[in-house]
């Protein structure tokens, strides 16, 4: 297989640090970008002509370029630009404050897509490129207790789904990954943010909060085996725009799916009846 340069974001735990060291044991180049440097610092022993660590706050979108600039620098090019530092918060819409969910906002869409935009101008050049967008099968369903990280990880998926088609006549594919539970530590207590819990929500939300923290450990997706399929796909010559990854993700994005559809057809006529009589329905370009 050619040989990919990787930029990974959260590469000191989870889906990150899995996939980072998948990319390296295939024989790829990866730029591990993190907090702690020291987090990683195994991986660089072990591959050191192969791992540059930088040290990188995704919420910081002035140091994007600079990042981008690093990894060309040191590999001379940019095949695969993976988004995947995150975390969440829990809490009803109420109990979640504007500086928790901007912060996810921050997180998961204005650091990617900054990342994003840096990564563009090398892979155009070249005419390949792949960039997977770590979201989540929350990215595309929602309940109680989830509401400011699925809005972050929506907001995500609508932004890379018409990044998809503004870059692809350059060669450059976009694939969201929409896991469902893996053993990544994003349950753990120093990850996984309880926004104070009201007596409003009290008996609403218990179920939801005693299950979040509950879970740690006992998820059946393996990281490992999700970076094997990601590294992959980046090799291959085709990706999907959206993969669902893991059992629970396929059947319950599904669901989703077919009562979303259910719903439409439920109320088209009533939705159809909005329309201007005998004016024709809009030609769009795409």
């Amino acid at each position: 297989m050619t040989t990919r340069t990787w930029i990974i974001t959260g590469a000191s735990r989870g889906f990150g640090r899995a996939l980072a060291e998948s990319a390296l044991a295939a024989g790829d180049h990866v730029v591990a970008a993190v907090r702690r440097r020291e987090s990683v610092a195994d991986l660089e022993e072990k591959y050191p002509d192969d791992c540059l660590i930088a040290k990188f706050d995704v919420r910081d979108v002035t140091a994007a370029a600079g990042l981008v600039r690093d990894a060309l620098d040191r590999f001379g090019r940019l095949d695969v630009l993976v988004n995947n530092a995150g975390r969440a918060v829990v809490g009803a819409v109420e109990e979640v404050g504007d500086a928790q969910l901007r912060e996810l906002m921050d997180l998961h869409l204005f650091g990617p897509a900054a990342l994003v935009r840096a990564a563009l101008p090398a892979m155009r050049e070249r005419g390949t490129g792949t960039i997977v967008q770590m979201s989540s099968q929350g990215g595309r369903m929602s309940f109680p207790g989830v509401a400011a990280y699925s809005a972050s990880k929506f907001a995500l998926e609508g932004w890379s789904e018409a990044l998809a088609g503004e870059v692809a006549p350059f060669g450059i594919r976009v694939m969201i990954v929409e896991p469902s539970r893996f053993r990544t530590g994003f349950h753990t207590a120093d990850v996984l943010e309880f926004a104070e819990a009201s007596e409003t929500y009290g008996d609403v939300l218990a179920g939801v909060r005693a299950d979040m923290a509950g879970v740690d450990g006992l998820q059946e997706g393996d990281p490992a085996r999700a970076a094997e399929i990601i590294v992959s796909l980046a090799h291959g010559a085709e990706v999907p725009l959206r993969l669902p990854l893991g059992r629970e993700a396929v059947e319950r994005i599904s669901g989703a799916y077919r009562c979303g559809l259910d719903e439409v057809e439920l109320w088209a006529e009533t939705a159809r009846s909005a329309d201007f009589e005998g004016v024709p329905a809009s030609v769009r370009p795409i």
